[in-house]
Formats: C-alpha cells, structure tokens, sequence
C-alpha cells in the first residue's frame, strides 16, 4: 500500500517558466535583429498558450465510488482495534485483568492516532529521505483549504487516479493505531499504564513513522512521466520501497514491526509472577471469539481497502483475506488435533489471525490459490510459533504477539515473494511505471523478490527491536515499567484503574 501526496501539479507551471524564458531570449534578440521579430512573437503566443493552459488545468477529480469505499475501509479497521482486537485480547487474560486490556488497547489507540495527525502522518507520507519523511503536514497542515473548499489530491496505484488526502490520512491513521495496540497483548498483566502510553509516544514516533516511510512512501504513478526522471523519482522512495520489496497492506510495517516491540517489552519487563507454576487461563474464550470475528470482518477494510481504489486489485485482496483466513482456520484446528487429540476454540480463534496476518503483505499481490496455500501454512507454522517457538524464545509473551503476528507476518512477506510470481497464479510486479509494464512470466524470478522481501523483514526486525530497547529503557529510568508485586497479584483493574470488569 504504496502512496504520496506529492503529485505534477509543478509541471505545467515549470513548462510556462521554461517558455517564459524562450521569451525573454526572444526578445532580446529582436531588439537587436528585427528579423526574428515573428520568432519572438512565436515564442510569446506559445508561452501565453503554456501559462493558460496551466491555470485552466481542472483538479484532479475524486470518484465517489473510490472515496465511500476508502471511508468504509477507515470505519472497518477502527473496528478491528475497538472492540476487536480489544475483545480479542480482553477474553485471553485473567478476569482481574480484563479492563487493563481494554484500557490499554483503546487508550494507546486514541493516543496514536492524535499523534498521527499532528506529525505522524508527516513523517510517515512526505517528501524527506529514504528513511523518514519531513514537516509538510504537521497538523495535517495543507490539506484543505477551508477559504476554498478544495481538498489536497493523493495518489493511488492509478495513473490520473486521486482520492482526497484527508481520507488517505484517516485511512493510515487507523495502521498506525492497531499496530501499537497490538503490542500491549506481549506484556499484559504486569506493565503499568503510565509505561504503556509513554512507550507508545517513543515507539511510534522513532519505529513506526519510520518503518511506514520506508516501505510505503513514493512519488506516486504520475511521477513517472518519462523514463529521464525514473531514476529521480525512485531516489526520494523509502529505503524499502526502493529495494522493490511487497507490502500490500503492512506484514512488515504493522505485523513484524509490533511483534518484535512485543517480544522485546515481554524480555525486559519480565515474565508475570507465577509464570511456569501457576495455570494462566483465558477467563473468556467468547469474548476472544467476538473478538477474532470482529477482526476477520475488519481486516477486509484493512486488506481490500489497502488498494486504495474501489477496483479490481481490491475485489481480489478482499477474497484472499476470505480463502487465506478459512484456510488457516482449517490447518490450525487440524495441527491441535494432531498434536493434542482435540481442537479448541482458542485454536480457532488463533488459526484465523494467523491467517489474516499471513495473507496481510500478500492480499493484492497474489492469486486465490496463492491465498490458500499461504492460509494453510500459517495455520501449521503460527501454532508451531506459540507452542515450540515461544518455549524456544523462553519469554512471557503473554498473547503470543510474536508467535503469531511476528511468525505470521514473517512467513506472509517471504511467501509473497513466491506466490506473486505469475507462473504460480500471481499478477507479477511491476517493471516499469512509466508505462505501467508487468515483469513477465519467464522474466520473474522468485529466488530474487524472495531475496528482496528478506531483506525487508530483516531491516524491519532490526530496526524496531534497536527501537524498542531504546525506548522500554527509558521508560524504565524515567517512571519504571511494572507494577508493584501486591498490585499484580491482586489485578490491574483494580490497582490500576480502580474498577472491575465484573460484579461479585
């Protein structure tokens, strides 16, 4: 999911500078030489038809189609994150810890998204370096002109397609929300709340602005007018962007990058007290399966929506979000059955993000048979990351966010690189966006965008794990990370919200 704001609304006006100044020259030389005096009154006609032609040149128009579907896909993923993923999360914890979940879900999900719209947006989707974005729209500076009513165009996969900015900006705002949101579920029952929000601000800002930037800024389909600026314009990219790396819709940037913050925050908070003696059960796995159904539903909004048109590329992320999530569904139950006699309803409940999360990078970049293999994979490689993996790893990773999202995510960008090959069923990639040419068939190279995507996720993992050492650290100098012993035992609803989720 590729975007920028930044569109040729320049171009014609540079036309008319450059006639302008043929002008200029024009005139000069007939004041010294009447002959080209025709030459020069040539030149100035053409110069005057330049400049007309640029003030009369119509704003790009918005389809309504395009918009509507845009503001139903913000609406979805909102859902995802309140209740969904907060549901999903609140049924996984002990009772006593219900409303901590809840809070820190909805909280740190308001937080991000004030913050996007003050400078997250800006560093994430402006014009800076390969690694972060500039100070354009702070405050979503730009975007309107409430004197006029216009709206600021930004660009989609399309050539001479826009949707207004503002939505695009809603739209991303949603990302970065849920991506922070998920973390919450790798320390849950021992952090305190005022560590959470203040690792949050860092996180977000020094993690997950840059990482957005990085895989999905460019200069947009129009920028690409001839191929003597192609090289320009891939110049001001994001560093991953540049690698030709695919992230339809964020495995990198929301699923790896959260679940490594997880995994970090879970190390360097410590494990719950009683963790390897005590039996830490779900209170309710009906609410987890509100919760992972509210999810399902919502992720169509942050899959198909992630095409950022009402188009064809979205109808086919919308039934690969379907068929991988089933499948996954599918394998998960079959492998819990294989390994402990039964299925379960977590089981299922899981096989289904893990589905999500494994065809998330992959929705618009591979086909239906593609989306299914990924699915199945998931299902069996997610339950082998919350069970072998996590005893591997050895942390309390009290949701299994890097079980399933860091390994899910891992494996959906890696198998985009497969299945995106158009001798398996997939659109290929583009090779050229001057003309917007595929690489063909026996041109693709699996070995190689597999290479690209790795390298992807690697810069991903690194990147954010650097980050979030940083940042616990200073929470942890600054206000500490846990909570008290007494207050952990006794539950966070009360010792740090003072409430309870349920009536004695």
């Amino acid at each position: 999911m590729s975007m920028n704001k930044k569109l040729l609304a320049g171009l014609p006006l540079g036309l008319a500078a450059l006639g302008l100044t043929d002008l200029a020259l024009a005139q000069d030389a007939a004041a010294s030489a009447p002959a080209v005096a025709e030459a020069a009154s040539a030149v100035a006609e053409a110069a005057s038809a330049v400049t007309e032609a640029a003030a009369a040149a119509p704003a790009p128009t918005f389809d309504k189609g395009d918009v509507s579907w845009m503001m139903l896909s913000t609406l979805l993923v909102i859902m995802m994150a309140v209740p969904g993923l907060a549901l999903f999360y609140g049924g996984l914890v002990r009772a006593k810890n219900m409303l901590s979940v809840l809070m820190q879900v909805m909280v740190t999900f308001s937080l991000v998204v004030v913050l996007w719209f003050v400078y997250g947006y800006s560093l994430a989707f402006t014009e800076g370096n390969a690694f972060i974005g500039g100070f354009d729209r702070l405050f979503m500076n730009g975007v309107w002109d409430n004197v006029a009513g216009t709206f600021a165009p930004a660009a989609t996969f399309s050539k001479g397609v826009y949707i207004p900015e503002i939505v695009f900006a809603a739209f991303q705002a949603t990302f970065a929300g849920i991506t922070c949101a998920l973390i919450v579920g790798a320390f849950a029952e021992r952090a305190k709340f005022s560590a959470v929000l203040m690792f949050m601000v860092l996180w977000f800002t020094f993690s997950y602005a840059p990482i957005a930037h990085m895989v999905w800024f460019w200069m947009g389909p129009d920028a690409y007018a001839s191929k003597d600026v192609v090289d320009a314009m891939n110049a001001k990219a994001g560093l991953i962007w540049q690698h030709g790396a695919l992230d339809f819709a964020g495995g990198t940037v929301v699923h790896i990058n959260a679940a490594v913050a997880g995994l970090v925050g879970s190390y360097m908070i410590g494990k719950r007290i009683g963790y390897g003696r005590e039996a830490f059960m779900p209170h309710s796995l009906t609410l987890t399966m509100v919760g992972a159904s509210l999810l399902w539903v919502g992720w169509f909004g942050f899959n198909a929506g992630s095409a950022l048109e009402a188009n064809n590329f979205a109808a086919l992320a919308f039934i690969n979000t379907f068929a991988a999530t089933a499948a996954a569904v599918l394998a998960w139950c079959l492998g819990e059955g294989l390994m402990k006699g039964k299925a379960s309803m977590l089981g299922a409940a899981s096989g289904a993000v893990a589905g999500l999360v494994a065809i998330t990078p992959a929705a618009g970049n591979v086909g239906i048979v593609g989306a299914l293999i990924i699915g199945l994979i998931a299902g069996f490689v997610c339950l082998w990351g919350v069970h072998g993996l996590k005893r591997m790893l050895g942390a309390d990773d009290s949701l299994d966010v890097f079980g399933v999202h860091g390994v899910g995510g891992i494996l959906g960008a890696l198998l985009t690189g497969v299945f995106n090959s158009p001798n398996l069923g997939g659109p290929s990639i583009v090779a050229d966006w001057v003309t917007v040419g595929m690489v063909a068939p026996d041109a693709y190279s699996i070995a190689s965008q597999v290479w690209i995507q790795a390298k992807g996720v690697l810069i991903t993992i690194v990147w954010s794990a650097v980050v979030s050492v940083i940042a616990f650290k200073i929470v942890d100098l600054v206000i500490g990370l846990r909570v008290p012993e007494d207050d952990e035992r006794e539950g966070l609803d009360i010792t740090s919200h003072g409430e309870t989720a349920y009536s004695k």
